[in-house]
Parts: C-alpha cells; sequence; structure tokens
C-alpha cells in the first residue's frame, strides 16, 4: 500500500523551484502543485493527486529540454509517494542541509589528515631511518585493515544510526568535491597538481563517465535476464532511465506513465518530434515464446497477449489524443510500441535462436506499429552501440596505422 507523503519542506521546495524556470507552461504546472498542497502554515494536500501533478511538472520540464529541472520533480514526486526519504531531497536541493553535510565531509577529512599525520610520527619514532616506500607499506596495511570492518551490533562492529542506513540505501554512490584549495605547500605538491590538472578534457570525461554508467546499466540489465526468476518488475527496474537502451530515436523517458484512466504503461518514451512510443515489458523466462504447428513455427500465446495488450493501449491514445496532447504536451496519435519480451535460451521444443530471430523477423514484417524483440535483442543492439562510443572515445581508434599499405 502506498505511503504518501507532503508538509511544508516540500512545499518550499516546490516553491522555491518555481523561480528556476522561465517557461510559462512548467510554472502553470508546478502552480498547480501549489494549490494542491495549499499554503503555508499546511494542511498540506497529499495523495495521488499530488505525485501525478509532480509528475507533470517533470514532464513539462522534460518538454522544454531543462533536464535538471525535470530531475528534481521527479524526486519531489518520488518522496510524495513515499519512494525517498525526505533527508535525501534535503541533502539535493536544500543549501542549508548541503552546508551541514560540507562541514561534516570537511571534520572528516581533517580527522582523516591528522590520523595519518600520527600514523607518521609513530613510524618515524619506532623507525627513524624510514623512506617513503616504509610510508607506503603503512599506509596499504591501513586500507587492507578496513577490509575487516563491518556493520553489525557485536562487540567490534561498526554501528550506524538508521538515518546513515537511510543514506547507505538511497545512495548509490557518494560525491566529494574539493573547492578553494589553498596554494600548495610546497614546489613538489605544485608540480603533482598540475600534472594532474594538465590538459584535462572534461567534455571527454564527462562522456567516458556515461559509458561507464551505461555499462554498468547494461550488465545489471543482462543479470535480470540470466536469472530465470527474474520478474517483470526486477526487469523495468533495470531499464528505468535507461532509454539509450532502445536506440537513439528517443529524448527521454517520460515522467508520467498514465495518460487515461485504464491505461498503465510500462515505459513512456519521447520521441524527437513530441509523439510517444511505449515500451511494455514482459519476463525473459518464456518457454513457449515460439512454438511448432503443423511443421510451421509461430509466436505463442504469451507473445499475442502482450501484442494484444499494447494494441489496446495504442487505441486508448489515439482516441484520447486531443485531450493528452492539450493537458500533457505528448502527441499520442499514430503512436508506435515495442514489446520485450523472452529469451531464446529459455524456449522450449528444440527450437534455435536463428529460427526464433526469424520468425520474429516474419511476424514483424506484417505489423505496422508494434514490433515484438526479445531481450537478447535488446542487450546486443545496446552492446553495439556501447562498442561504437567506446571507439570514438578511443584515442588509438582514430589514429592513422603505421603499417605500410599491402
Amino acid at each position: 500500500m502506498a505511503t504518501f507523503r507532503s508538509g511544508f519542506t516540500l512545499w518550499r521546495m516546490v516553491k522555491t523551484a518555481r523561480d528556476l524556470t522561465d517557461h510559462a507552461q512548467v510554472r502553470e504546472r508546478i502552480d498547480a502543485v501549489l494549490k494542491i498542497m495549499g499554503g503555508l502554515g499546511g494542511p498540506y494536500g497529499k495523495g495521488r493527486r499530488l505525485v501525478d501533478s509532480l509528475e507533470d511538472v517533470a514532464q513539462e520540464a522534460l518538454l522544454h529540454e531543462d533536464m535538471g529541472l525535470a530531475r528534481r520533480f521527479q524526486h519531489f514526486a518520488g518522496y510524495a509517494r513515499g519512494d525517498l526519504f525526505l533527508d535525501i531531497l534535503e541533502m539535493y536541493y536544500d543549501e542549508r542541509a548541503q552546508q551541514r553535510s560540507e562541514k561534516y565531509m570537511r571534520k572528516m577529512a581533517a580527522m582523516g589528515a591528522e590520523r595519518a599525520v600520527a600514523a607518521l610520527d609513530v613510524l618515524c619514532r619506532d623507525q627513524p631511518a624510514a623512506t617513503a616506500a616504509d610510508a607506503r607499506d603503512l599506509f596499504r596495511g591501513i586500507v587492507q585493515a578496513t577490509e575487516h570492518l563491518e556493520l553489525g551490533t557485536a562487540e567490534g562492529g561498526i554501528q550506524l544510526s538508521t538515518k546513515d542506513v537511510r543514506r547507505l540505501q538511497e545512495f548509490g554512490h557518494m560525491e566529494v568535491v574539493l573547492r578553494n584549495l589553498p596554494r600548495p605547500a610546497s614546489p613538489e605538491a605544485a608540480r603533482m597538481m598540475s600534472d594532474v590538472l594538465t590538459d584535462v578534457d572534461t567534455d571527454l570525461l564527462a562522456q567516458l563517465l556515461e559509458l561507464k554508467a551505461r555499462r554498468a546499466g547494461l550488465t545489471a540489465l543482462r543479470a535480470a535476464v540470466e536469472d530465470p526468476d527474474s520478474s517483470e518488475s526486477e526487469l523495468h527496474a533495470c531499464l528505468k532511465n535507461q532509454e539509450w537502451i532502445f536506440g537513439g530515436a528517443y529524448v527521454a523517458e517520460l515522467a508520467r506513465r498514465q495518460y487515461t484512466p485504464d491505461t498503465i504503461l510500462d515505459i513512456p518514451l519521447l520521441r524527437g518530434d513530441g509523439s510517444l512510443h511505449v515500451v511494455e515489458l514482459k519476463r525473459a523466462h518464456i518457454k513457449d515464446l515460439v512454438i511448432r504447428r503443423s511443421g510451421h513455427l509461430m509466436l505463442g500465446a504469451p507473445a499475442h497477449h502482450a501484442v494484444s495488450q499494447a494494441q489496446n493501449y495504442l487505441r486508448a491514445m489515439d482516441e484520447n489524443r486531443p485531450a493528452i496532447l492539450a493537458e500533457h504536451g505528448v502527441d499520442t496519435r499514430r503512436a508506435s510500441a515495442t514489446v520485450v519480451i523472452g529469451h531464446p535460451r529459455y524456449v522450449s521444443g528444440s527450437v534455435t535462436p536463428r529460427q526464433i530471430a526469424e520468425t520474429l523477423r516474419t511476424y514483424n514484417a506484417h505489423a505496422a506499429r508494434i514490433e515484438v524483440i526479445t531481450y537478447e535483442t535488446l542487450l546486443k543492439s545496446a552492446e553495439r552501440m556501447l562498442a561504437l562510443s567506446s571507439a570514438r572515445q578511443d584515442p588509438a581508434a582514430t589514429e592513422p596505422s603505421e603499417e605500410p599499405a599491402a
């Protein structure tokens, strides 16, 4: 059961975010959120209506290519829906909370430096002839010793507060930013700093980090596909906000998943022309994806059921196109769909992967707006995209060969 949330902090963050955009349509949707929440002092409205309204702001921001504001309101919707803790929002969007966190990190960094100095003092006292190599060995030993630390309530363990455990659950990584660094303390330190910062290509670095994140996402999806017990929701979690996997024709994944009362889309994607593309996800472990009848191969019942479901979604989008376009700014006329279902490794009946691919190709050749693909096809396509992107970032791949022509 959903645990909806609201309150003064969310109201203040939404009100502050209103000043971050000049787009009238985005501000109108933010005003709709504030109207639901009420004025200063509450009571602050909450529930499904508030969640939908916050998602509408995120979607409108996406349509105006304001990715930062869209992400902000996606987080707000996650909190209002009960998926995120309030302190996570504060860490992202509350300046005072950020200052408290920075102060804590500075203290921790200073404490670590003090401990390092103390360790070096002990080393110099016990080994007056110690070298830099001895110091490195000392700190390597300290690093290895940290592997024995663990979370627990028993004596010798580390016990974290509930708040700290929440943050560990919510943050997949921590980000430490060094700002206003003082001048290096020595010529040697200055040279080291210069070597690190010289010729840093920030654009290339950002692209490399994006590639790394995409590889991690693809690895997680592959692991879920290869687990026969993975549910549709687990596969959906791996594909959330990973629109690149479906190809370069899509600008972003839309925040709103429901456009008519009886349709909730798995992954709604926005094309470059503002039109909608629907991705319908099914399980990877399906034995009768392709079956043999009277000597011929054809799609089994699960695939036909999934296609029928996608057809109903598209019909609803067509019938409600004027209202959806006016209210949400998304063109659903003649929207298209992709059904992702099954994997050759799970298909029974001595049907080869090549035969499965040929059967799907024959089926798709007779379909106008819906394409059926397997998770194997999706993974291979994404892997090729990553390989091409990696080749562009590899300087060796663009340098001419020094070998003489044959």
